[in-house]
């Protein structure tokens, strides 16, 4: 008789959970895509900017600059001509601690998907303007020859940010 008074308070908790979770799956979801909405009053979706962090050792600020102007400028420059990104900048400033930034290299695509999927035909391009400054296609002597600039810099990691376009007050 217990064992079955047992039994059958398991199964109401577990009926009771059930009901519970039927009612707040749903809910949840209902929930998600309010919030989605509510933002999407507010702007319109953009491009992706995919933004390095560097930061440079003391000393090299400017050895480091005359890398990305010497190579990264005129990689990035032919990558833009040939529809691969939309834009590339530089962005600078005074770091506050010993960890953070003072070079910011910011690349910028169309979408997520183009910033993150990778794309065989986009690489092949990729290999193609790096062979063509470097002037081999082979990809250890590419690496080696800027290798140099390890040294000059600490990479702290990469933030991608989507751009949005403010929709006017009504």
């Amino acid at each position: 008789m217990r064992a079955q008074k047992h039994n059958s308070n398991h199964n109401n908790s577990r009926e009771l959970l059930m009901r519970f979770l039927r009612i707040l799956i749903p809910a949840s979801i209902l929930l998600m895509f309010a919030s989605l909405g509510s933002s999407q009053e507010h702007w319109t979706e953009g491009p992706v900017w995919s933004i390095d962090l560097i930061r440079t050792a003391d000393g090299h600020f400017d050895d480091y600059m005359k890398y990305v102007r010497q190579n990264l400028l005129v990689i990035n420059n032919e990558a833009k001509k040939q529809g691969l990104i939309l834009d590339f900048k530089v962005f600078v400033k005074n770091p506050t601690s010993p960890n953070d930034w003072d070079v910011a290299l910011a690349t910028l695509y169309p979408s997520y998907g183009k910033a993150l999927d990778y794309s065989k035909a986009d690489e092949e391009k990729y290999d193609a303007i790096s062979a063509a400054q470097f002037k081999t296609a082979d990809r250890d002597k590419q690496r080696s020859a800027i290798a140099y600039r390890l040294s000059w810099r600490t990479y702290l990691g990469t933030d991608m940010a989507r751009e949005v376009n403010l929709k006017p007050l009504q």
